[in-house]
């Protein structure tokens, strides 16, 4: 069990998303970054699509009721555990009693994704694990994690029940809170630590004809701001005030993860993990999918600019993002099976 003692900011459940559901107006959710969270699912041996906990901004403080093998993958948070720094990007065995806590962002990135060997045992809803907090399902009871709850997990895979074994018997003869690995998965995936000002490659969308020649140029040229009205549902964006060459109306029509609308206000809106599944505002351009995890670690205040792609480029990219993907798993595979000697927390090499 993973008892909450304080909640953080908010911490959910999330897995990998229900897809196939949205012809029943079913957002498909998951994580808003699925890539941290199929790395962090990785290192302690889980299935990519586990459910684990993401967490935004302000970190919970969590109390381990028992052993247990985790991983941080996102934005630096600022994870300690007992008072010690927790290394990221790395399998981690947690001693009994151990608390994890957060002092506060250390850099850019908005979530960090908390996996545990086993994954965490809550109940499937249709199809998938991830909260989903405005249908209320899903997760921990549909809602956000709150101080009390008690967080069950589930069983390990046998490599990462070996480490823990052979942690724990290091715990019996040791104070130190938590073990790790003298190995790091950022050998293999540094690029994707969430930057500063970060570009996101789009498609131009099926209304881009729409708008007037000079807001199209504004939207690939200069820079926007995300505004603190944002959320998992979009972020809403600062910056150019788009405008529509003429008068339009359209009836609702499909929109996803990375759509970007322009209300009749001319404020772009880019809609993220749980969106709703049709709008009625035209579409500029679509996020491609491969940049779906940068849009997934905005946080408001951050600035970012579009750049306009081609669908071979997008399809290029995204192919290019699973192979690396595959050669990381393939990496941490081979660590685990070559044994995984505990070091503390606080003597790890890099």
């Amino acid at each position: 069990m993973i008892r909450v003692v304080r909640p953080g900011l908010e911490t959910t459940v999330q897995d990998a998303g229900r897809p196939g559901l949205r012809a029943y107006g079913v957002p498909v959710g998951g994580a808003a970054d699925a890539r941290s969270l199929r790395i962090a699912n990785v290192l302690v041996g889980n299935p990519p699509d586990a459910p684990a906990l993401e967490i935004t901004l302000k970190g919970p403080e969590l109390v381990f009721e028992q052993a247990a093998v985790v991983a941080l993958v996102g934005a630096d948070l600022g994870a300690r555990l007992n008072g010690l720094p927790m290394p990221m990007w790395r399998p981690v065995a947690v001693a009994p009693s151990a608390a994890l806590s957060f002092a506060g962002a250390a850099g850019p990135g908005a979530r960090v994704y908390l996996a545990v060997a086993g994954g965490l045992a809550v109940p499937k809803v249709l199809g998938g694990f991830g909260t989903y907090v405005r249908g209320r399902f899903g997760g921990f009871g549909g809602r956000p994690l709150a101080a009390g709850d008690r967080l069950p997990v589930g069983r390990p895979s046998a490599e990462a029940e070996a480490f823990a074994s052979t942690a724990a018997a290091v715990f019996r003869n040791s104070a130190e809170p938590a073990w790790t690995v003298p190995w790091s998965a950022t050998v293999y995936s540094s690029f994707w630590r969430p930057v500063d000002e970060p570009v996101l490659r789009v498609m131009m969308g099926p209304e881009a004809q729409w708008f007037t020649e000079e807001s199209l140029r504004a939207f690939v040229q200069e820079r926007f701001r995300v505004s603190p009205a944002s959320d998992r549902m979009g972020c809403r964006l600062e910056g150019p005030v788009l405008r529509l060459a003429e008068p339009r109306e359209m009836a609702s029509t499909a929109v996803m993860f990375g759509t970007i609308q322009v209300p009749p206000n001319g404020r772009p809106v880019l809609l993220s993990a749980d969106c709703q599944t049709t709008g009625g505002y035209p579409r500029i351009a679509q996020v491609i999918s491969a940049d779906w995890p940068v849009v997934g670690q905005l946080r408001p205040g951050d600035v970012v600019r579009f750049e306009p792609v081609t669908a071979e480029e997008a399809e290029t990219a995204l192919f290019e993002e699973e192979r690396a993907l595959r050669e990381l798993e393939a990496g941490v595979r081979l660590r685990w099976r070559q044994g995984c000697e505990p070091i503390p927390i606080g003597r790890r090499p890099m």
